[in-house]
């Protein structure tokens, strides 16, 4: 069995939302419509579950990605929701090259967040946040605990209030699209009814 010396929860909130895009972080690939490679994780193999879960905070999109361009998906955990979300368990050195594939890095074996993740007192942070490096996604937050082991996700050390909201592109709302049919089952209105919200809610910092 899984425990927390190897294993965690990863909560995404964005296009990993989607197994298929989550699989080019681990096996490697380009998502659907995007335009980068990902190298994939140091491990390939597949989470070992996968479920529905929604997150207390709001999402909002900034800065511009290199895969999508508009903006890209970050969590404000102190914003209020909610935000639907899926979680996977995986190792972690997989959340590591996750993370570091977020941040337009490459995996490697030696990066400050697998260090952090490895230090006990950072992964049972509760309701905390701890600040990896000044990657695009170098935040972690204990978002809580699923079967016992700690749930974590990865956002920006920028809250929603402290920059420039960019729209996102179309491209990467249809793959997060993707993701909230396939972890919550949601049809097409409530999707765009999501996504207007989102947008909306975040148009002026």
């Amino acid at each position: 069995m899984p425990d927390d010396t190897t294993h965690l929860w990863y909560v995404s909130y964005g296009s990993n939302l989607c197994t298929d895009r989550l699989a080019c972080y681990l096996q490697g690939g380009r998502p659907e419509g995007g335009l980068r490679t990902y190298p994939g994780a140091r491990d390939t193999t597949e989470p070992l579950d996968a479920r529905a879960t929604t997150l207390p905070g709001r999402i909002f999109f900034a800065g511009e990605s290199t895969t999508w361009r508009g903006g890209m998906a970050f969590y404000d955990h102190e914003t209020p929701g909610p935000t639907p979300a899926g979680a996977y368990l995986i190792t972690i050195e997989q959340f590591a090259d996750l993370a570091a594939q977020e941040s337009d890095r490459e995996p490697t074996d030696d990066s400050p967040l697998e260090a952090a993740l490895r230090d006990r007192t950072v992964l049972h942070m509760d309701g905390d946040t701890h600040v990896v490096d000044d990657g695009l996604y170098s935040r972690l937050v204990r978002v809580g605990t699923i079967d016992r082991l700690p749930a974590l996700t990865v956002t920006s050390n920028p809250g929603i209030a402290d920059v420039d909201h960019t729209r996102p592109s179309a491209p990467y709302l249809a793959m997060i699209g993707r993701g909230l049919r396939e972890t919550h089952g949601w049809d097409d209105d409530t999707v765009q009814r999501y996504f207007q919200a989102c947008i909306e809610a975040t148009a002026a910092p």
